[in-house]
């Protein structure tokens, strides 16, 4: 130190470099490592799964919430740019947040879309027709895909992780996947062949159609995205097929109100059950899909439920 330096002057030093240090350790803290960040809560549950105590992993999607509208705040899009790993589901899924992925991919932030790498299936019908259908997760298959896309993701972008203990999480969460599509397959294939004919309020079940031999009669929103709305034509239509058909069922989504598929069933001069799923998005603990396994067990026996009365 200068001698000639006054204590005033060593004073006012001293306040400075606290305040810089002050300043450097805010810059650090805001600019943080977060770890995995997953959009939506039926991926994070699959990636908390395959990190286990790994890696932190945030999940910015509440339970019982519309993937197709939710929304984050500043502080959660800046922890999403601050991630070693942003795990989305793509294909146009998450809209009220795909701009702030874009945004953190452009910053150089690692970003896995799942959907895009599962060999996604088109939509065959409506408005979304051609369009590949975001909804892979009905189909355990295909979301065995995307564990193994996940843990090779978290491997390779996140730091400081043990590649042979997340890998070990991954073959023993896969495991378990297998066994749910073998138990889905065996409780689909006690309904009758006439039976498996779906209804729901928008287009959601492609996959498991594909993958358990259904037949998807049709939609209430004639769309991929809840965002949308149904015609009166769109209705009558419906209405129309479903009477012929013969559906004793109608299945909406759990966080959706069923009015849609309610007056649907009205117009179609039938009796029509309208039955809740858990399509999109998992539950709160203990409303029966706090998990995805736990949510696809739940459909599977609320569907055999609702059509094996047909």
């Amino acid at each position: 130190m200068n001698p000639r330096t006054t204590p005033a002057e060593r004073a006012l030093s001293a306040l400075v470099a606290t305040g810089l240090a002050l300043t450097l350790a805010s810059c650090s803290s805001d600019g943080q490592d977060t770890g995995v960040v997953v959009t939506t809560n039926i991926l994070g549950d699959i990636t908390e799964r395959i990190v286990g105590d790994q890696a932190r992993v945030t999940v910015l999607m509440k339970p019982d919430t519309d993937p197709h509208s939710f929304a984050i705040s500043a502080q959660e899009a800046a922890t999403l740019e601050n991630a070693s790993l942003v795990v989305h589901n793509g294909l146009g899924l998450e809209e009220g947040v795909a701009h702030n992925v874009t945004a953190a991919a452009e910053e150089g932030v690692a970003a896995l879309e799942v959907g895009a790498g599962v060999d996604p299936l088109p939509y065959t019908s409506d408005e979304s027709e051609g369009e590949p259908d975001p909804h892979f997760w009905t189909d355990p298959e295909r979301v065995l895909m995307a564990v193994d896309l996940i843990t090779e993701s978290v491997i390779e972008e996140v730091g400081g992780v043990d590649a042979d203990t997340v890998r070990a999480n991954a073959e023993a969460y896969a495991a378990e996947v297998a066994e749910l599509d073998t138990w889905m397959g065996e409780e689909f294939a006690a309904l009758p062949r006439e039976n498996r004919r779906l209804v729901t309020n928008h287009h959601v079940f492609g996959y498991l159609a594909d993958r358990y031999d259904f037949e998807v009669i049709g939609a209430v929103i004639p769309s991929g995205t809840t965002l949308a709305s149904p015609s009166t034509s769109d209705l009558k239509e419906l209405s129309d097929a479903v009477a012929e058909a013969g559906v004793s069922a109608v299945f909406a989504d759990s966080s959706q109100p069923d009015r849609l598929a309610t007056v649907m069933a009205e117009e179609a001069g039938v009796e029509i059950e309208v039955i809740p799923l858990f399509s999109e998005s998992l539950s709160a603990e203990g409303e029966g899909a706090e998990t995805y396994l736990e949510m696809m067990r739940s459909n599977t026996e609320a569907i055999t439920a609702g059509l094996g009365a047909s």
